[in-house]
């Protein structure tokens, strides 16, 4: 586990990004600038992934990209890395970005502040997914194990991916 103060957005910051199909960043708002604590310069044209914490499972990365990469939008729990090592939570937005021909050309991400009880509860899923990711032989295997124990998390609940998701609006909280 990467250690690291934790930090906070205001409940009316929004992170904004845009990258290419291949996840490099192509616009980063001040917001992102601000939180990340980079330069724009040190952002522009690297992979997105450069503000991926340790404590996030692959699993996780899998499921935004298998939605964005078909059109579809995706809301998830993140938590990244700031440059100096500390970390932060977002409720994420991501979509696909059309051109004229209707084929994807890029993804936006809109970031807001996350409700605490959903930290509490990712912080403790996200632990799980990652050892039973590590726990596996390999890559493939441990993103398959991770990926099979979501989906067994989400049939126990009843539950969709987005119901789970937006369970935290409300006062239902069955995934665990």
């Amino acid at each position: 586990m990467m250690m690291g103060s934790e930090r906070i957005l205001a409940q009316d910051d929004i992170i904004v990004s845009k990258t290419d199909t291949k996840g490099r960043i192509q616009y980063a708002n001040r917001t992102f600038l601000s939180i990340a604590d980079y330069e724009e310069r040190e952002l522009l044209d690297k992979p997105h992934n450069i503000i991926r914490h340790p404590d996030m499972p692959r699993t996780i990365f899998k499921v935004l990209w298998d939605h964005i990469r078909d059109g579809k939008e995706v809301f998830l729990y993140i938590k990244n890395s700031a440059k100096n090592g500390d970390y932060y939570w977002v409720f994420a937005h991501v979509t696909s970005t059309f051109g004229e021909t209707g084929r994807v050309v890029g993804y936006h991400s809109n970031r807001r502040a996350p409700e605490r009880a959903a930290i509490t509860d990712m912080t403790s899923l996200y632990r799980e997914l990652c050892a039973v990711e590590a726990a596996q032989g390999g890559r493939k295997e441990g993103l398959a194990a991770g990926e099979g124990l979501l989906n067994d998390k989400l049939k126990a609940a009843g539950m969709t991916l987005d119901e789970f998701v937006f369970s935290y609006a409300s006062d239902e909280r069955a995934v665990g």
